[in-house]
């Protein structure tokens, strides 16, 4: 089955991030099941080894995760936003992932990549190489599964992999699309021509014209932003502050942290105040679309939301299917 294809233009589509350092795996599941009833467009998965901060307390396997959604979702198209090919997980094996979740979600999966964090990639031993060498490494993995999912046997002898007559034996009808998380002109430039769609993290329009010709597969760019709904405002503050305050270093300082102990530090001079001024918080439905008309004007077609608190998912997600999504669809 091939999805439909998605409705761009004006109206930005509406996803819902599964965020795997705020909840256990079988809460995560549940909730993909429940955004997609309550009518959210597609969902988007993290793929962490270590949450971003101890508050956060969870970070299960995204792929197990994804399979189970696969089987409790039918209508909304998954991604991973966004998985590292380079060091944690060899090219190959993540062509192999991706394409099961393909099969399992009838042709519903985009894979998303990056060129990743200290915070995950750590944790085999490989040591931690400069921004450059994680680039250059993103580049020989995406041709790696590019090749792969071509179809046939692939050997390959690069600067930082080796394939060895691997072949996907299980592959889907529907390619699975790629999505690349791209920060500047250089990594636009080296990504887009090996890449159907963009992932950023800030609604930059330079991003958006920067991709428009790059020499892409596709036309989505796909982008995230948090909110902390809560009917009390103050605890909506608290909880962004305590969960989230990381977020306002940014990628160049996100990537080279090691450990949660070293985000803790990071952000120790970081304010409930400070947080709030870059996070809608509350129940104000205005402040969300405001918020999201950023990312549209920049013209992204896409825009996942992030509720940040494990414990409030249920109430955030009849929340929006009451109020958010509907004021949603008509800005």
């Amino acid at each position: 089955m091939t999805p439909p294809a998605p409705g761009y233009g004006s109206h930005m589509r509406i996803g819902y991030t599964l965020m795997t350092e705020q909840s256990s795996p079988p809460d995560l599941v549940r909730h993909a099941a429940r955004a997609e009833e309550v009518g959210f467009d597609f969902e988007v998965m993290s793929d962490h080894y270590f949450p971003w901060l101890d508050e956060q307390g969870h970070a299960g396997y995204a792929w197990s995760m994804l399979g189970a959604v696969t089987q409790v979702t039918r209508r909304v198209e998954l991604m991973t936003y966004v998985t590292c090919p380079t060091k944690r997980y060899h090219p190959a094996v993540v062509a192999q992932k991706a394409a099961t979740v393909q099969l399992l979600s009838d042709g519903r999966f985009t894979l998303g990549v990056g060129s990743g964090e200290n915070l995950n990639e750590h944790v085999v031993g490989g040591g931690w190489p400069s921004v450059d060498v994680r680039h250059e490494m993103l580049v020989e993995a995406l041709e790696i599964i590019n090749g792969l999912f071509d179809g046939g046997y692939v050997n390959h002898r690069g600067q930082h992999f080796s394939v060895e007559s691997a072949k996907l034996w299980d592959l889907p009808e529907v390619r699975v699309p790629i999505a690349a998380a791209v920060s500047g002109p250089s990594s636009i430039a080296k990504l887009a021509p090996l890449v159907d769609h963009m992932v950023a993290v800030e609604p930059n329009a330079d991003l958006v014209q920067g991709w428009s010709g790059a020499g892409s597969r596709g036309e989505r760019k796909i982008g995230q932003m948090p909110i902390s709904f809560d009917r009390d405002r103050e605890a909506a503050v608290r909880r962004a502050h305590e969960q989230f305050r990381w977020f306002g270093g940014g990628w160049k300082v996100n990537s080279e942290l090691p450990g949660t102990a070293g985000f803790a530090a990071a952000s120790q001079f970081v304010r409930p105040e400070d947080v709030a001024e870059s996070i809608p918080c509350g129940d104000d439905v205005a402040a969300i679309v405001e918020a999201a008309a950023e990312w549209r004007e920049a013209g992204f077609t896409d825009l996942a939301l992030i509720q940040i608190g494990g414990d409030t998912q249920e109430e955030f997600l009849s929340w929006a299917a009451d109020e958010l999504l509907p004021t949603l669809s008509e800005s």
